[in-house]
């Protein structure tokens, strides 16, 4: 009788942790880079760093933007996303012989079986390009040849 309760319950146990939520987990961690390096990085979902390189500890399910700045160059924004990894089929396969319904919907409900794209997060910063004048300068020099009008004693005489 007693070896039939703990095989029962570990039946029950089985049956309810998913397959990619026990092998693969419930978040990532995603690289955030920047070329140049030593960028501050900002993610929509409240993640930040000083100085790129960094990583971040993120859900599975997360979707989100990373905004990378840096003195000298533009600001720039690249968009995270999620889609369904290939060791997360496997994981949500194995449901099927040790976890069941229970254990897909608990794989499904968690996003274990996704990963993040980009990963690793690389921002290539530009220069920024410094502002220019749509006036004409009035201190710089025409192109033009300037005609200086001579003294009349040195004008020759016809």
């Amino acid at each position: 009788m007693l070896i039939s309760k703990r095989l029962a319950a570990l039946a029950m146990a089985a049956a309810l942790g998913g397959c990619a939520t026990v092998t693969r987990g419930t978040t990532e961690q995603i690289i955030i880079n920047s070329e140049p390096a030593g960028a501050e990085a900002k993610s929509s979902i409240g993640h930040a760093c000083t100085a790129t390189p960094c990583t971040w500890e993120v859900s599975r399910k997360s979707e989100f933007v990373v905004s990378f700045s840096k003195s000298g160059y533009d600001d720039m924004q690249v968009p995270v996303s999620t889609r369904i990894a290939g060791a997360g089929v496997a994981g949500f396969a194995g449901n099927v012989i040790i976890g069941g319904v229970v254990g897909m919907g608990v794989d499904a409900a968690t996003g274990s079986t996704l990963e993040h794209y980009p990963n690793p997060v690389l921002a290539n910063l530009v220069r920024t390009r410094k502002a220019v004048s749509h006036g004409r300068d009035r201190r710089r020099q025409s192109t033009k040849p300037e005609i200086v009008a001579k003294p009349e004693d040195e004008m020759p005489q016809s």
